[in-house]
This record gives C-alpha cells, sequence and structure tokens, in this order.
C-alpha cells in the first residue's frame, strides 16, 4: 500500500526539512565531537567523526530514495558549520569532558536520532513509499550515523548494545508521525511533535534504565 492512501503527499511539510535537518546535524555533530575527543583523536580525526555522524544516515536515505545531490551538498552550508564548529571545539572538548555531564551528549545523540528519524520518514512519504518502508527508512536515517562514528571509534554500536529503546524509539515516533497526519493534525505540528517524542521515549528510557528484553 502506498503512503498516499492514507496520508495525502501534500501534507509532508517538506519546505521545513531543512530546518528539521539543522537541529540534527548540529546535535549528531556533537555526540561526533564528543566520542572522537574520547578516543584521542585529532582535529582531523574529531572532523570526520563528526562529518560521517551527521551526515551518513541521511546520505544512506537519499542513497536508497534515489535523491540527488545528496542532502548536504544541496545544503553544504552544513558542512562549513561542522567544519567551523571543529576548528573551534576540539581544543576545548578536553576540557568540556571536565565540565560537561554525560546526560548533555545523551541528549544531543537523542535530539539526533528523533529529528533524522522523522526527516527521513517526511521524505519516504513525499516519494510515495508503502508505510512501513517509510517508517523503516526514518529509523535506518536516525540510527546509520551513529552506527558509523561507533564502528569507527571500534565500537559495538550503541544501536546494538544499549537495551534501552533505541531504534524502538525511533520506530515508535515515525509511526506516531504518520497516524498524526492521518488524523489531521496540521504537517508542521506533526514533525516536530512526533520528532520531540523520540527524543523523549530515548531520555526517558535512560534515564529510569528502562530495557527491552
Amino acid at each position: 500500500m502506498k503512503t498516499d492512501a492514507l496520508v495525502p503527499a501534500a501534507l509532508t511539510p517538506i519546505a521545513l526539512l531543512p530546518a528539521l535537518e539543522l537541529v540534527a546535524v548540529l546535535a549528531a555533530a556533537f555526540s561526533g565531537f564528543a566520542e572522537a575527543r574520547k578516543k584521542r583523536m585529532d582535529v582531523v580525526g574529531v572532523f570526520t567523526v563528526a562529518f560521517i555522524t551527521a551526515f551518513g544516515g541521511g546520505t544512506l536515505r537519499d542513497l536508497l530514495l534515489d535523491r540527488r545531490p545528496f542532502y548536504w551538498v544541496e545544503h553544504y552550508e552544513y558542512v562549513i558549520v561542522i567544519l567551523v564548529l571543529t576548528v573551534i571545539v576540539t581544543p576545548l572538548m578536553r576540557l568540556a569532558h571536565r565540565l560537561v555531564p554525560n546526560w548533555s551528549f545523551v541528549t544531543a545523540d537523542a535530539i539526533g536520532l528523533g529529528f533524522f528519524s522523522i526527516a527521513g520518514t517526511a521524505l519516504a512519504v513525499q516519494a510515495d513509499m508503502p508505510l512501513i518502508i517509510a517508517v523503516l527508512l526514518g529509523v535506518v536515517t536516525g540510527v546509520f550515523g551513529g552506527v558509523l562514528r561507533d564502528v569507527i571509534l571500534n565500537d559495538v554500536p550503541v544501536v546494538l548494545r544499549d537495551g534501552r529503546p533505541y531504534a524502538l524509539a525511533a520506530f515508535i515516533g515515525c509511526c506516531g508521525y504518520l497516524l498524526m497526519l492521518r488524523g489531521g493534525v496540521p504537517a508542521s505540528l506533526a514533525l516536530w511533535k512526533a520528532a520531540l517524542l523520540i527524543v523523549g521515549i530515548r531520555l526517558l528510557a535512560w534515564r529510569g534504565n528502562w530495557t527491552v528484553k
């Protein structure tokens, strides 16, 4: 079944996606900065990890949807922002690890997960993908950058080792997004509410140590 049978394509807020993706890129880059500095990488390593974390999921999404140019090429200013932040942040990250609590890094990762996931689902809806594919593309968009980050850093990906809802949070939020569109919730509101739903589930799971067995 195609998405247009249940969710009118006109309701997908594609014009709002750059703002959503910018929030996700900054959050994902921040988590990349933090993890790279834990491994004592130099500025090139930090930029590489931040870049892959921020753009890995969206690039895979664009490949699967056959979208060109890639979103980080179309919005090349995202790359410039990460490059500038790398130069500024790298010398400060060692001190930041002493001053910034761990929950701030978890929060950044959760924001990247939520906002990238909903952006992926929204673009899949616009591309007239079946509902389940739209949801799964959203989940893949949300988690893949983190998977690449962890693999490069020689860690088991968080999505595979953390028993607290991660990909499941993204799945629930993406389903909620489609249900909100179907229920007549304004598209822009559904976009942000669903993204924040994912962030909320992930942070509550982390805070409450909820596990999926």
